[in-house]
């Protein structure tokens, strides 16, 4: 790694809502915490547009406005920030090092919150949709589709999922898979099956999202057949699961088969003084909220293990 340009009490990877909790708390008892946001720095709630269920927000927050305000309070304490991506970490050794693509930092604590990115249809007109009508997580966008006409596109048990609590909702659901049968555990699809709003259709993909400002309809194609249809809809919902960003901890962090952080205590990792906190340790709930209590968690422990090595 390059020379070292500063040792910090902490260093905070990540700077969605787990990241940014961490760092008020740290930085509000003065240890004066790094943060290293990435350059596509605030997270999954980026991608979302009116957020309802965070508490505080009577009314709802944009998710944008949301991240302004967590980095402006972790700012007003004493948090520092770098708009860099994390390249290489060598945990093997105190101090912790961390190396951007400019520089390498020092650390005696490190945060990861780098959270977990949905995997996307990769259509080039889905883009266009997202907060607009596309989404990936059911849960937080559901009460925007009341009364309307929604597609899951998925075969495992988070699509099941998904379609079961969307149709406390919408007034129809269709499963869209690219397979002729599910990959769900047999109680979900069971679940899914004796739901009367939820339809399914097999072994197809959607191969456009048409609309203006909002979806109107997708364009479904049939894997077998290639035959075309045009379906009128009002939202889609991805539910084909998620990749943790933690490709740059690759050999230094324990993980899962499926790269999430494997944690003890809910926040501790495998290396002393290294802590996980939110979305990146998370395969279940995925929550703005839920990650925020987690940072505040990761930040607790860190600020123990910071006095502890002081004494």
């Amino acid at each position: 790694m390059e020379e070292v340009i500063k040792m910090e009490e902490v260093i905070i990877i990540g700077s969605g809502p787990a990241g940014l909790t961490a760092a008020i708390y740290l930085a509000r008892e003065g240890f004066n915490p790094l943060m290293i946001t990435g350059i596509e720095a605030g997270g999954q709630l980026l991608l979302t547009t009116t957020i309802e269920n965070f508490p505080g927000f009577p009314d709802g927050i944009y998710g944008n406005e949301l991240i302004d305000l967590m980095r402006e309070q972790a700012r007003k304490f004493g948090t520092k920030f770098i708009g860099e991506n994390v390249t290489e970490v060598d945990f093997s050794s105190f101090p912790l090092k961390v190396k951007t693509s400019f520089e390498t930092h020092e650390a005696k604590s490190v945060i990861i919150a780098t959270g977990a990115s949905a995997k996307w249809l990769g259509i080039e007109s889905e883009k266009k949709f997202v907060g607009k009508g596309v989404s990936s997580c059911a849960t937080c966008d559901g009460a925007f589709f009341r009364n309307k006409n929604v597609i899951v596109v998925g075969g495992g048990d988070t699509a099941m999922q998904d379609a079961d609590f969307l149709t406390k909702f919408a007034s129809s659901v269709t499963i869209i898979h690219r397979r002729d049968e599910f990959r769900a555990s047999k109680i979900m699809q069971d679940r899914a099956f004796s739901n009367p709003k939820i339809k399914v259709i097999y072994s197809s993909v959607i191969e456009e999202i048409l609309g203006d400002q909002k979806i109107k309809s997708v364009r479904i194609r049939n894997l077998k057949t290639n035959e075309m249809t045009t379906m009128d809809i009002d939202g889609v919902f991805v539910a084909i699961g998620y990749n943790p960003n933690t490709k740059f901890l690759s050999g230094k962090l324990d993980t899962d088969e499926q790269g999430y952080l494997l944690v003890e205590e809910e926040v501790k990792t495998n290396v002393k003084g290294v802590f996980a906190a939110g979305d990146v340790a998370d395969r279940k709930y995925k929550q703005a909220i839920t990650a925020a209590g987690s940072g505040a968690k990761a930040a607790i422990e860190a600020r123990e293990y910071l006095r502890n090595i002081k004494q």
